[in-house]
């Protein structure tokens, strides 16, 4: 049981006697308590769900690049078969080497982007969603205490 007492400092505030506490005591205490666990796992939530949303930004312009990049690898394969119908040997097989370079580089970004959009998928919190449920867990087991 608690009592509002003057204390030696001339404070007001609860006393606390040896006695267990009252129901509505713990009912306050677990309304603070489940209070300060939703606001910690909404921040939870946010940081999670803008780490993915920097993947997901970072995968999509990398997938941009590795399409423009590979569109500059098949304007150079054109441009390497109109040089091999119209010149000699030398000057299409340089189109032909810059194509493959091209081609190469717009491979190994399309491979980065790719990863980097699977790492943010799904864009739920998943680590929040746990970490919620376990809470809820948790405090039906004590409350069946």
């Amino acid at each position: 049981m608690s009592t509002v007492q003057r204390s030696a400092d001339g404070r007001h505030g609860p006393v606390r006697s040896k006695e267990p506490p009252s129901v509505s005591e713990l009912i306050e205490q677990a309304s603070e308590q489940v209070s300060v666990l939703v606001r910690q796992e909404i921040r939870l939530a946010v940081a999670e769900v803008k780490d993915k949303g920097r993947h997901a930004g970072l995968g999509a312009g990398l997938l941009g690049v590795a399409g423009l990049v590979a569109f500059y690898g098949a304007a150079a394969l054109v441009a390497a078969m109109i040089a091999a119908l119209a010149l000699v040997m030398p000057a299409w097989a340089a189109a032909l080497i810059a194509a493959v370079v091209l081609l190469a580089v717009a491979a190994a970004l399309g491979l980065t982007g790719r990863t980097q959009v699977t790492r943010a998928m799904p864009p739920l919190p998943e680590q929040a969603i746990d970490s919620t449920r376990q809470d809820v867990t948790e405090i039906k087991e004590r409350a069946r205490r």
